[in-house]
């Protein structure tokens, strides 16, 4: 793997062209649409649509079996277990250099967090998914989302037959499942080998920048139900503040689960996840009787950085595990009292969303979710934009 980190080896989306005259493509981006399933076979054509995910809800103090599952999935040495150890124990990508080869299926729970508790399972390249040793039934249908990992720098012609086979025996177990595909170490391509991919929904990943965090994120954010009602109440708080941008983060991994509608930059995201590692880091340093795998973050965190290009970022604690992370001009600073308003308006409705879900049971788990947009939309409209407090 080339260690040079390509600055625009941004996670992205898209559609390019296979060559040999196959054309597979996945679309598992859509949310609420079901579509029905073509046969996936010796065709050169093979169409998949994901449907989104009915009832799926990451909430603490979930039992390990009802978590939502993320399935990373490909060939041998495509760099799954890297991506698992750089985005979710914070190895650093010159480390997974020296990682063996994953012989059996690897689990992690990712259970200290407030919104995304899910399982991650690394299953190993040479398993074959369709025979009696690999239990499909079981497996699939409790999963949530599968992540296909095809090595951009490898031959993917062998990885597309596979993804074929894989996404038409799942979606005979589990229709609801999302999927997704990382085209990944493309900080070893040129920018004109990138245009030159697969015909597929994908993101082009590397461990050497952020993007492999920003494409997690999209991932996660299928996972998490009532997704609209958080992006609306991102975006009403960012028109009302005078904000360029809010990311709702989860800290330990820096996936943000939510943000408001407009487009993501990547340098800015990237801006915002060295906020919180640097904030992180001095917490982490001056906290006393700290618990040596606590990140010492709290409701109480805050802290507020100015670049030389006039930008502003904003960090605001929600709990032990979320952050809010706002980007506005140095102007809009004189807003201040506006967005700190605004702020304690979101951190209540977010608390309020995460003690509704620390109360679902079996019993009332529906009639609890469904008031989650509800209380989202009362916290939209108690925003000010300034004018009911001149």
């Amino acid at each position: 793997m080339n260690g040079q980190a390509a600055s625009n080896a941004n996670a992205s989306n898209g559609r390019l062209t296979v060559g040999g005259g196959v054309t597979s493509q996945v679309d598992a981006a859509s949310a609420g649409v079901g579509a029905a399933m073509p046969p996936i076979g010796s065709a050169s054509t093979a169409s998949i649509a994901g449907a989104a995910m009915a009832g799926t809800t990451a909430m603490p103090q979930t039992p390990p079996e009802e978590k939502p599952r993320i399935l990373v999935m490909g060939l041998r040495r495509s760099g799954k277990s890297s991506i698992q150890k750089v985005v979710f124990h914070k190895m650093s990508p010159n480390e997974t250099l020296f990682l063996e080869s994953t012989c059996k299926i690897q689990k992690d729970e990712v259970s200290d967090c407030s919104f995304i508790q899910f399982s991650v399972w690394d299953v190993p390249g040479h398993i074959d998914y369709l025979t009696d040793i690999f239990d499909t039934s079981d497996t699939f249908a409790s999963t949530g989302a599968i992540v296909f990992v095809i090595d951009a720098q490898d031959d993917y012609m062998e990885a597309i037959d596979r993804l074929k086979v894989l996404v038409s025996g799942a979606y005979n177990v589990n229709p609801r499942i999302k999927f997704e595909v990382f085209i990944h170490k493309v900080d070893g391509l040129t920018d004109e080998q990138k245009i030159e991919v697969i015909n597929i929904h994908y993101h082009l990943t590397t461990i050497y920048d952020h993007s492999i965090f920003e494409a997690f994120s999209k991932v996660v954010q299928k996972l998490i139900p009532h997704m609209g009602a958080f992006e609306s109440l991102l975006n009403i708080f960012c028109n009302n503040s005078g904000l360029e941008k809010a990311f709702l983060f989860d800290v330990a991994t820096k996936i943000y689960i939510a943000t408001d509608p407009s487009p993501v930059d990547m340098q800015v995201y990237e801006l915002c996840c060295d906020m919180i590692d640097l904030v992180v880091d001095v917490t982490t340093i001056y906290s006393e009787g700290q618990e040596s795998d606590e990140l010492g973050f709290s409701e109480d965190t805050c802290s507020s950085i100015r670049l030389d290009n006039s930008t502003v970022l904003l960090l605001r604690g929600v709990d032990r595990h979320l952050a809010l992370v706002c980007v506005l001009r140095e102007e809009s600073m004189d807003r201040q009292g506006i967005i700190e308003y605004n702020f304690q308006r979101v951190r209540q409705g977010l608390q309020r969303v995460l003690t509704l879900k620390q109360s679902l049971s079996s019993s009332i788990a529906a009639a609890s979710d469904s008031q989650v947009p509800g209380a989202l939309k009362s916290v939209e409209a108690s925003l000010s934009n300034g004018a009911a407090l001149d």
